[in-house]
């Protein structure tokens, strides 16, 4: 059993789940959505054609990490009581795979942790993403750790070397796989281009531009108020680049977003996209700024330096190989390196090299080969 909740879980997620699809003679694979973020988990759903078996659908309005905790960790315990499953594999560090992997503990189901090991060994940032993938890793029977770093955070811990298994990361193979089916079908280029040309009022595939995410609980307040200060002087002293923001559509980050950046002639201030116009958009951006994890994996090997709005990263990978920088939710920090690399191509040419330290696009077979021998 596959459970997930979330836009990135699902992305990352979804070639696993076909993967499994694929082999019905070996695994009997049933999904569980807890639709723990139920509008942008229905989009990844659709761009991959995805139908669960089971939906818990929880999402409910002004819910918070209570709410979430108590509804997942209650509807696993139904789900696992008809299921009755061999294995459950969860993803990462959400809430949804913390309170499933407490479910299958209890219920004493295994746990196949996909995406585990990464580490900041601070509770509080990402909050409470830390403390999520930390206690899933408590109780986790089997551990695909993406890369060696992953890997060392899980032995330093004294989890047994046998239960750890290094597979790259399940989201190169979902870029992949996107990336692959839209350079082979021109149709499919045109609809997005058009979907893309509908929403923004520039020359994308030429012209320079920032992409923008952000919606980290710990920015919530003050460091939003830096982000968005930092992208308005930003906008003012660059107006022949453009500043495109999807933007989250959680109310702390939405409130602060259009008070401060609306108005901007450059600053684009867009929905959230879905998946694949995403990976479009972000294969012809000139800069990435995020606070987002999944976007540190993608981005790199896609060529495009990455600024970093949170002050550590579980992912130290590519920040070691020079494509990603911490600069937190600063304004003065953010501001001085987007104008360093706008300003100095050197500078730009040493962060922009394809790079990718998490995966060759293989995860999936690894995990379903560690799986197929137990």
């Amino acid at each position: 059993m596959l459970v997930f909740g979330t836009r990135p879980e699902a992305i990352k997620m979804a070639p696993l789940y076909f993967a499994l699809k694929n082999c019905p003679d070996e695994f009997e694979t049933v999904l569980c959505v807890t639709a723990q973020h139920r509008q942008m988990l229905d989009q990844v759903l659709k761009v991959f054609g995805i139908v669960p078996d089971i939906d818990l659908n929880l999402m409910k309005p002004g819910q918070d990490l209570f709410d979430v905790t108590a509804a997942v960790l209650t509807g696993m315990r139904s789900v696992f009581n008809e299921h009755q499953p061999d294995a459950v594999l969860v993803h990462g560090d959400t809430t949804t795979s913390l309170a499933t992997a407490m479910a299958g503990f209890y219920a004493g189901v295994p746990v196949g942790h996909v995406e585990a090991g990464l580490r900041t060994h601070d509770l509080t940032a990402p909050f409470p993403e830390e403390f999520n993938r930390q206690v899933t890793g408590k109780v986790a029977r089997w551990h695909f750790a993406p890369t060696a770093v992953s890997q060392q955070n899980l032995l330093d811990e004294r989890i047994p070397a046998a239960q750890i298994s290094v597979t790259g990361n399940t989201v190169i193979d979902a870029l992949m796989w996107v990336l692959g089916r839209i350079d082979a079908d021109a149709g499919r280029r045109a609809e997005l281009s058009n979907f893309i040309d509908a929403r923004l009022p520039f020359d994308w595939r030429s012209e320079r531009f920032l992409l923008i995410t952000g919606h980290r609980r710990e920015n919530f307040g003050d460091g939003f108020l830096q982000i968005c200060e930092a992208l308005k002087e930003l906008a003012r002293g660059y107006p022949e680049v453009h500043f495109v923001y999807p933007v989250h559509l959680n109310p702390n980050v939405q409130g602060p977003v259009n008070s401060l950046l609306e108005g901007l002639n450059n600053v684009h201030l867009i929905d959230p996209l879905d998946y694949e116009p995403f990976v479009y958009l972000l294969k012809h951006s000139h800069i990435v700024l995020t606070d987002s994890g999944g976007i540190q994996e993608e981005a790199p090997s896609l060529g495009k330096p990455v600024l970093v709005m949170r002050d550590v990263t579980e992912r130290p990978e590519a920040v070691d190989a020079g494509t990603v920088r911490l600069v937190g939710a600063d304004r003065g920090r953010i501001v001085s390196n987007v104008a360093e690399l706008l300003d100095n191509e050197d500078s730009y040419k040493s962060m922009a090299r394809a790079h990718n330290p998490y995966g060759d696009g293989k995860a999936c077979a690894r995990i379903i080969d560690v799986l197929r021998s137990f």
